[in-house]
């Protein structure tokens, strides 16, 4: 199986899945992962309104700028963050899958805010990039939606009460495994991502 099919193989045991037709529908991707009852965190970004359309500046289309992200400070037992940005509606041989644009763990629990524009080399200290649907250490990753309907792009933050301890080739699978009973709080921004009409196909 190639790096990509494994990256957006669908996902059901793990994420929720929803009908082709909802596309306005609320989806919490992986949200079991949160125990009943856990702290929600407000997370934001400068660069959109949450549910609003994402800047072309911020997808791959122009820039892949990264769009600034900042989160509530977790649980007093929080040792690292992790996040994962999927984009949720991708339809591939009829079913909806989950495409993996951009992770990254072990961000410091004293962090709560990355950049605007950051830089591929700029993550905080001691933190890592995860896989993606290009591979694995990855940086950021914006929409790149074919034409159609808007797809929706969840980024997630875990505050969590461990450090992870990633293989040099990790999957979302192993991602997951790990961070499996070690959810303290969680929280989420969502951002609509659009083809861009001024791109020549």
């Amino acid at each position: 199986m190639t790096p990509l099919r494994m990256m957006i193989a669908p996902m059901v045991a793990l994420c929720c899945a929803v009908p082709a037709s909802a596309q306005t529908a609320p989806v919490r991707a992986l949200a079991q992962l949160t125990p009943p009852g856990t702290k929600a965190l407000r997370v934001s970004t400068p660069a959109w309104r949450e549910g609003a359309d994402i800047p072309f500046e911020n997808t791959q289309y122009r820039g892949n700028i990264f769009p600034g992200l900042r989160w509530a400070k977790g649980p007093a037992a929080t040792r690292s963050y992790a996040i994962i940005m999927q984009d949720v509606d991708v339809v591939r041989d009829g079913v909806r899958r989950h495409a993996l644009h951009w992770t990254m763990v072990n961000i410091p629990a004293t962090v709560t805010r990355l950049q605007v524009a950051m830089p591929a080399e700029g993550k905080p200290a001691g933190s890592s990039y995860g896989p993606n649907y290009k591979g694995q250490a990855q940086p950021y990753l914006g929409p790149r939606p074919p034409p159609g309907l808007k797809h929706r792009y969840h980024i997630q933050i875990f505050a969590l009460d461990t450090l992870l301890t990633l293989p040099t080739e990790a999957s979302y699978a192993d991602l997951i495994g790990q961070m499996r009973g070690h959810v303290l709080a969680s929280g989420e921004t969502v951002g609509l991502g659009q083809a861009d009409p001024t791109v020549q196909r």
